[in-house]
């Protein structure tokens, strides 16, 4: 089964394959013929949403430019300290990683390695990790979402550099 994007590729139940419609007793005498129709009568699907429109990108891919928006919002002011600081999303936290009686964390921070001696293991930058789930569950909407991922980049970055957040972003902690 082959699939590829855009005009011209090939897409699966195209008749270019075996499946039905090809092959031998098919009762089909034009050979390898494109197939118009689905075995229900009704066209071959194709792309739903265009890929200019927002809906395009699935839920994971809007989240994620959720994060890099609060980096970058960050970015200007502190671009130097942010340089080796890396960011990921990860679904939900890890089982070991939550206590008894302990909250659901909406981030925690991977500790670098400064230790260059070994070839094997070189040197690795702090790294942020928010976690999607937790976050989407306290939020009620987008605009809620953006400022509560905001505001967990801020807190995280301030733990790394040793700072208070109302350092790393003067508004942190108003409503708004």
């Amino acid at each position: 089964m082959t699939v590829q994007s855009g005009d011209g590729g090939s897409r699966p139940g195209s008749g270019s394959g075996p499946g039905p419609g090809s092959g031998p007793g098919t009762g089909s005498s034009s050979g390898s013929r494109p197939r118009r129709r689905d075995r229900h009568g009704r066209g071959l699907r194709g792309r739903l949403v265009p890929p200019g429109v927002p809906l395009y990108r699935s839920r994971a891919q809007q989240f994620d430019d959720l994060v890099l928006e609060a980096v970058a919002r960050l970015e200007p002011r502190w671009e130097t300290e942010l340089s080796d600081v890396e960011f990921a999303v990860q679904e939900v936290p890890d089982a070991d990683t939550i206590g008894e009686d302990e909250p659901v964390p909406l981030a925690r921070i991977v500790r670098g390695t400064p230790d260059t001696s070994n070839p094997g293991h070189p040197a690795t930058g702090p790294r942020i990790v928010l976690f999607r789930r937790p976050l989407l569950a306290r939020a009620e909407d987008e605009d809620e979402l953006s400022e509560l991922i905001f505001d967990v980049v801020v807190e995280e970055v301030a733990e790394i550099l040793g700072v208070d957040p109302e350092v790393i972003d003067p508004g942190y902690g108003e409503l708004g």
